[in-house]
């Protein structure tokens, strides 16, 4: 009878690694706790805040001499610069299309509900209707729900738990966690990823907006941030307004296929001197009191105010919680999609965006994500390096083995292991040390930066 003996203790290493394992989970929801504190307790969050972040500011840049792939983030430098480039390219078509959107047609297209009922009928007068938000079968449910639901629950519902910036700052973490080997390296190829994935969507999301103009399900929006003209555009003067609203007029336009109405006084717009730029005024419609600059008009854009198909800050949620399941996985990412899923509902609750919105912008950041997988693979690169050296020495080590000759065959492994792990070994170049600190500090300071700029949601 065999005697019972405790099981071996655990490995120092293994311990490490599980610790490693399930931190990024706990310091990714300790961040949107904290945050949350500024509505329960803004004195509290004033407080741990700061020294939550600048704890994880230090631990990260305390790994930094002991990570062993930056020959693998080198490799990744390029595919970054060029990723955020293109992202920034297609941010600036998005600022574009926005502001053209939402100056075409003129603020009082707008300005449905805060008319009085004598303006709108005035307006009508003039052949251009205003726009009164679409039914949208989402928020009517959101309303029955509120009805329906412990008023506990609607609360946790209301609540604004996690917003556009969370969900940068959690992938921010996600990308510094190679640093402690809890993704796949290199971090610098997983953001090339997210920002082309990012800058497709913009791209995809800038189109389908500017294809059709759809009224906002905020109406005041407009008027309350825009200083655009109360007019429509010369061109929609000509090609929508003599057929917004008279029926008779839209099926003669079907049967004759070309604008026969003839506008008797197109009202033209102020055109400031742009210089080389000049050709955005048609988009950009400048009012004087804005500045005689084309620049400062596409900061005033922000979000838009019509309704943007599909919602940008869905893209980043999902895109968000799409990488950290593939490089994490794990419970926490269970818990990400689920502030997707709370994020979503907000989103239509506070009238951001329509239902359709979100849902379009959910299924459409989940196959960009699966189409930019050639970026940042997650197949085992050690392994295929593996493959590739014991493939080439394979003659030589049937020949060894024939012969017995032992310590050939262990030489021979031996150069297979080497080549599995050559970007695991830590770099002491000056070059190398020099790009690991301005890789930590360059991105530490967009860290910053989009925190900062996007603080407001």
């Amino acid at each position: 009878m065999r005697r019972w003996s405790p099981p071996p203790p655990a490995r120092p290493g293994v311990i490490l690694k599980a610790l490693r394992g399930g931190g990024l989970g706990i310091a990714a929801m300790a961040y949107v706790g904290v945050d949350y504190l500024r509505y329960l307790s803004p004195s509290l969050h004033e407080r741990l805040q700061p020294a939550l972040w600048t704890v994880l500011a230090l631990v990260a840049v305390f790994r930094v001499p002991f990570y062993k792939h930056w020959p693998a983030e080198l490799r990744s430098a390029l595919p970054f610069v060029a990723a955020m480039l293109f992202m920034l390219s297609a941010l600036l078509f998005e600022a574009l299309s926005v502001r053209f959107v939402t100056a075409v047609l003129g603020l009082d297209w707008h300005r449905y509900c805060t008319f009085k009922e004598k303006k709108r009928d005035e307006i009508l007068k003039q052949g251009l209707s205003t726009a009164p938000p679409l039914p949208d079968t989402g928020q009517w449910l959101l309303l029955a729900l509120n009805e329906k639901l412990p008023q506990t629950v609607v609360e946790i519902l209301r609540a604004h738990v996690i917003g556009l910036h969370h969900f940068l700052m959690l992938f921010m973490m996600l990308a510094f966690s190679v640093l402690f080997d809890s993704v796949k390296a290199p971090g610098l190829g997983l953001g090339a990823r997210y920002m082309f994935t990012m800058a497709i969507g913009r791209l995809l999301r800038a189109i389908s907006f500017v294809s059709t103009i759809l009224p906002s399900a905020r109406p005041w929006c407009a008027s309350a941030r825009f200083s655009v003209p109360t007019y429509p555009h010369p061109w929609a003067q000509k090609y929508y307004v003599p057929y917004a609203s008279d029926a008779t007029a839209i099926c003669q336009l079907i049967h004759l296929d070309i604008a026969y109405d003839k506008v008797a006084e197109v009202i033209v717009d102020n055109r400031p001197d742009w210089g080389s730029m000049s050709f955005l005024i048609d988009f950009l419609r400048p009012n004087p009191s804005e500045g005689a600059s084309w620049y400062n008009l596409l900061k005033k854009a922000g979000g838009g105010c019509n309704d943007l198909l599909y919602s940008g800050h869905m893209l980043v949620a999902v895109l968000t919680a799409m990488a950290w399941t593939e490089a994490y996985g794990g419970f926490s990412s269970a818990l990400i999609w689920i502030l997707v899923l709370h994020s979503a509902q907000r989103e239509v609750r506070e009238r951001h965006h329509y239902t359709v919105d979100c849902v379009v912008a959910i299924y459409v950041g989940i196959l960009l994500w699966k189409m930019t997988g050639f970026i940042w693979p997650t197949k085992n690169v050690s392994r295929d390096r593996r493959l590739d050296k014991l493939e080439k020495i394979q003659s030589r080590l049937i020949q060894a083995a024939k012969d017995s000759d032992m310590d050939e065959v262990r030489e021979l492994l031996k150069e297979v292991e080497l080549a599995s792990t050559q970007d695991n070994q830590p770099s002491t170049s000056r070059a190398m040390w020099l790009f690991s600190g301005a890789t930590i500090f360059s991105t530490l300071t967009i860290v910053l930066l989009a925190f900062t700029w996007t603080s407001d949601g």
